[in-house]
């Protein structure tokens, strides 16, 4: 409950009565029996509730764990279609191979843009009222110059983290593989780049090979565009390795990983991005976290929501499933999912409850973070607020 409080300056906010506070700042990571200031939607205190100093509005956390806004760094979510049928047929035993995201194609490309920003709306939305405050949003279901433009246009209106896929899969309309990346580091790019922040590539068998996601991502690196990568989801390949040489932000999936590969990411300081929704839906290995993060590699975890390997919008599920099946304790999984996530994004401003940080904030109706991974599926989020105001 809001209650005024006379004497204070306009604007600022007090969280008060907070159980466990979770900071995401490694000088002072968690603090019990805490309070939290906002002012102008940034972070302007945090310490023991006893010594909170006054504000003009008052929240009681009666209690509760506050934590950092989830930072989604993987998702796709400007699509239109279907694939349950898919869905299914994995669940009889057949195995993922990603040829199902032609499908996906298909209807989004006959989709109109109405249609499309609601479906991102609604799946933002979901995000949203699961605690996510930051979300990236690919292309990558297009594949033509329009098609890609368009989608990164309305991934704008949800996001200032959008990616260019363009390098997704070539399409069955090309004329050839070495024609289609021509397009993706030619026309397509400089209609794309404009309205994108990363430049991305699915670098898989049956994808893009090494030579090509060079190609691929250099031409966007010279167009101002920022690197990241799928890499090693379906088998041992290149792209960890290339996310490492060319000092990508991250390397996501990273599934199927050699020594070398681990020691690459590590030195070249390149985030591991883990998505085990996507483990989950296909019934593939899940990534060896532990083996990540005691190399010294940042870890984050993100959904990859999609329609074909990975239909979450749950980060507190991705959570669950990093503790439960992928080596990581609470802690670090609570990490990877808010800091873990804005480091593979670049940014300082999210993923934290630090001093001067956006206010970006979770209310859990439970005691400690640890509930997201010892009470998976239950609706723990009670509030979200995003810029220092109450969202969800």
């Amino acid at each position: 409950m809001t209650t005024r409080e006379g004497g204070a300056r306009a604007g600022s906010t007090l969280f008060d009565r907070i159980g466990l506070l979770y900071t995401g700042d490694p000088g002072r990571e968690e603090i019990e029996q805490a309070a939290l200031v906002v002012e102008d939607g940034r972070v302007a205190w945090t310490g023991p509730a006893r010594q909170a100093p006054d504000a003009d509005e008052r929240v009681d956390a009666g209690g509760r764990c506050v934590i950092p806004g989830f930072v989604d760094s993987h998702a796709h979510l400007v699509f239109a279609g279907d694939r349950t049928a898919e869905f299914t047929a994995r669940m009889s035993g057949e195995r993922y191979t990603a040829g199902g995201i032609r499908t996906t194609v298909a209807a989004t490309r006959a989709a109109d843009d109405d249609l499309l920003a609601e479906r991102t709306s609604r799946l933002v939305a979901e995000m949203l009222a699961q605690g996510t405050t930051t979300v990236e949003i690919k292309s990558g279901y297009g594949l033509t110059v329009a098609d890609e433009r368009r989608s990164l246009q309305i991934a704008r209106r949800f996001t200032e983290e959008t990616t260019y896929l363009g390098a997704h899969v070539v399409p069955p309309d090309a004329a050839s593989a070495d024609d289609y990346v021509r397009a993706v580091t030619g026309e397509m790019l400089r209609a794309c780049a404009p309205y994108a922040r990363w430049v991305d590539v699915f670098c898989e068998r049956g994808a893009f090979d090494a030579d090509q996601t060079r190609e691929i991502l250099t031409a966007g690196i010279k167009a101002g565009l920022q690197a990241r990568l799928h890499a090693n989801q379906l088998g041992p390949g290149p792209g960890a390795a290339i996310a490492a040489e060319l000092g990508a932000a991250s390397a996501d999936h990273c599934t199927h990983l050699s020594d070398a590969d681990v020691e690459a990411l590590s030195s070249a300081g390149v985030v591991a991005t883990l998505l085990p929704g996507a483990e989950f839906s296909t019934r593939s290995p899940y990534p060896d976290a532990r083996r990540l993060l005691d190399a010294g590699v940042t870890v984050a975890l993100a959904t990859d929501c999609n329609p074909g390997s990975s239909f979450t919008s749950s980060m507190p599920f991705c959570v669950a499933l990093a503790v439960r099946e992928m080596g990581m304790t609470p802690l670090e999984a609570i990490r990877a999912a808010t800091a873990g996530g804005a480091r593979a994004l670049r940014r300082t401003d999210v993923g934290t409850l630090r001093t001067g940080a956006r206010a970006d904030l979770v209310v859990l109706e439970a005691p400690s973070y640890v509930h997201l991974a010892y009470r998976p599926g239950v609706p723990l989020v009670a509030q979200v607020w995003q810029g220092g105001r109450h969202r969800a």
